[in-house]
């Protein structure tokens, strides 16, 4: 069963496609990894994935709902951890996941048990009361995930849900993400350009390239159609693209693509 249905999926800005006619599945369940160097439409494609921008063209489905037609619905069902930092710095931990339940509307009896588990699930329990301004790169990025859970959506998105963390961080972070797939069935939709990370968890991946999607599939399918031994995403990419990832790595970089993209929408 796809939980996720995208058809001919486009934006335009001006006289820019950011991303042109899309077309995929994601099954109910799945962990799918949406891959791609900055600027190849990845961010542009989730915010008209849970409603945030209104398509050029095409449309896509999310748990039956429409994006177009079909906004509240399309948001009870998802999760969204953006790239941009989401929790309030100057809040303790406890108070940061109960403004989200109340946002979320999760009923008022149920709200503290609520957070309460979800901070232990985080194993964050030991700092309940402790401001998020204190907490290091991985706690922040555990918080958000928690905020984007706590009304039990089927799907989570994540918008580079691990940039900036140092590699213990990110495996912590992924920790908690695969334990969410494998407990509750949560569908876990994620960009990145990070192609070992990608290669590591997910079940299958699109590869984007100048806003078109230039491959799908499982992993070891798409290496094998390299004709490589020992292939890696990296190369799937080149393969399929002709190109090569090319990551900015620089934080002036990073900050100029964040708020290019926060002022497109």
């Amino acid at each position: 069963m796809n939980i996720l249905e995208v058809e001919g999926l486009t934006k335009r800005f001006g006289d820019f496609t950011a991303v042109n006619e899309l077309t995929f599945q994601v099954g109910a369940g799945e962990i799918f990894g949406f891959l791609g160097p900055n600027g190849a439409g990845k961010s542009t494609t989730i915010k008209m994935l849970i409603t945030l921008l209104k398509p050029s063209g095409g449309t896509a489905r999310v748990d039956g709902h429409d994006i177009r037609q079909g906004s509240a619905g399309v948001r009870n069902a998802i999760g969204y951890v953006p790239q941009m930092i989401s929790v309030d710095g100057t809040l303790t931990a406890y108070e940061n996941l109960m403004l989200m339940a109340r946002l979320y509307d999760v009923p008022r009896k149920e709200r503290a048990g609520r957070v309460k588990e979800m901070l232990s699930f985080l194993r964050l329990e030991e700092h309940t009361d402790s401001l998020v301004r204190t907490f290091s790169g991985g706690m922040v990025r555990k918080m958000e995930v928690g905020q984007a859970m706590l009304h039990r959506p089927k799907v989570l998105l994540l918008d580079e849900p691990t940039t900036g963390l140092d590699p213990v961080a990110r495996q912590s972070v992924w920790e908690r993400l695969l334990e969410l797939n494998e407990m509750f069935g949560t569908t876990i939709f994620f960009s990145t350009h990070n192609m070992e990370e990608a290669d590591g968890v997910s079940d299958r991946v699109a590869i984007m390239n100048r806003g078109k999607l230039a491959a799908i599939g499982a992993t070891d399918g798409l290496k094998a159609k390299t004709g490589k031994p020992e292939a890696t995403l990296e190369d799937v990419f080149i393969f399929y693209t002709g190109n090569k990832m090319q990551e900015t790595g620089n934080l002036r970089d990073i900050r100029r693509a964040r708020r290019t993209e926060k002022r497109l929408g």
